[in-house]
């Protein structure tokens, strides 16, 4: 007879295959209701503080959702602090994006130009988390290409500003956060050829050039204008004229959108990812999934520093949202 493990294992591949369940789509999925979860038990949690203040479960909650800032005023044992490690640390990840993301792009343009195929063991990546086994020879589409562009430039951009314009303190990040944006950059680029490996054959890249490219881009170029402006804002707090820093400590930010919400950097993030999905064409149902997570993720942020801000700043602007104008 068929072992039980050999028996289990079909049964749960034949399962995964009948539901027409896409693992790269379960996986957004998941993380999204996970970011939702955690900015709903937030919110919920904060009008209970003062009873669940001393819960080692709050504590640890509260832990793994703050870094930087919006951590230093969180009462924490000594034995929880051994798993902070620098907020600067921030580049890394930005650092790994774009050298991942470079990567995939000349894999991609070397396919299109001299029709040398994914290696096996990227194919292999792609057809397990698409559920698409991949049998003829698809030549990655123009909206694919331009996606690992634009999210290339995006890291390289976001690489020299932690570097040369953020003005770092010394907030810390949980060891798990860190590890967790490795891997989501990771995720991220095979994301992008998950997406083309589940799309259709549509002809020529020439001929697949759309409208909604422009429209993409034009979003793309926009919402990064807005976050290095931000992100040129909040390193201005720290230094003076001549540039150079002048305190560490955290101030009231003003000017640009930051008379509109608490944090517009985590609004162009948004709109970076919209961006994307409609470089896609606006049909990728995996991309949409990116954004919700992207939208929870940086809600959830979001809300943090707004609070932060309002419990720092006694005449903090009553019409500022957290991150969304007029909305959140």
């Amino acid at each position: 007879g068929v072992p039980f493990p050999r028996c289990t294992k079909q049964c749960l591949k034949m399962l995964w295959i009948s539901s027409d369940l896409i693992l790269i789509d379960c996986l957004w999925s998941f993380l999204a209701l996970c970011f939702l979860a955690a900015l709903y038990f937030h919110k919920t949690l904060t009008r209970l503080q003062k009873e669940h203040e001393k819960s080692i479960l709050f504590t640890l909650f509260q832990d793994l959702i703050r870094y930087g800032k919006t951590k230093q005023n969180l009462h924490r044992d000594a034995w929880l602090r051994v798993f902070d490690v620098p907020k600067r640390w921030f580049w890394h990840f930005y650092l790994v994006s774009f050298f991942w993301n470079v990567f995939l792009l000349v894999l991609s343009l070397n396919f299109i130009c001299h029709q040398q195929p994914f290696p096996s063991w990227l194919t292999g990546i792609l057809d397990r988390l698409t559920g698409v086994v991949s049998t003829d020879i698809k030549v990655p589409q123009l909206s694919t290409v331009l996606v690992q562009l634009l999210l290339s430039i995006h890291a390289l951009r976001r690489l020299l500003e932690c570097v040369f314009v953020s003005v770092f303190s010394d907030g810390a990040i949980h060891l798990v956060q860190y590890l967790f944006g490795l891997v989501y950059y990771m995720v991220l680029g095979l994301t992008v050829l998950c997406s083309d490996h589940l799309a259709k054959d549509t002809g020529s890249l020439v001929s697949q050039l759309d409208w909604i490219h422009v429209v993409g881009f034009v979003l793309f170029i926009g919402a990064s204008l807005l976050q290095h402006r931000s992100m040129v804002l909040l390193a201005r707090l720290r230094t003076g004229k001549s540039g150079r820093v002048e305190t560490l400590t955290h101030r009231m930010p003003t000017g640009g959108w930051f008379e509109l919400v608490s944090c517009p950097h985590y609004f162009a993030e948004l709109l970076i990812y919209i961006s994307f999905s409609l470089v896609f064409g606006g049909l990728s149902l995996t991309w949409w999934l990116v954004v919700l997570y992207v939208l929870f993720n940086q809600a959830l942020a979001g809300q943090l520093c707004h609070e932060l801000y309002i419990s720092k700043y006694h005449f903090y602007p009553k019409h500022r949202k957290a991150f969304i104008p007029f909305v959140f």
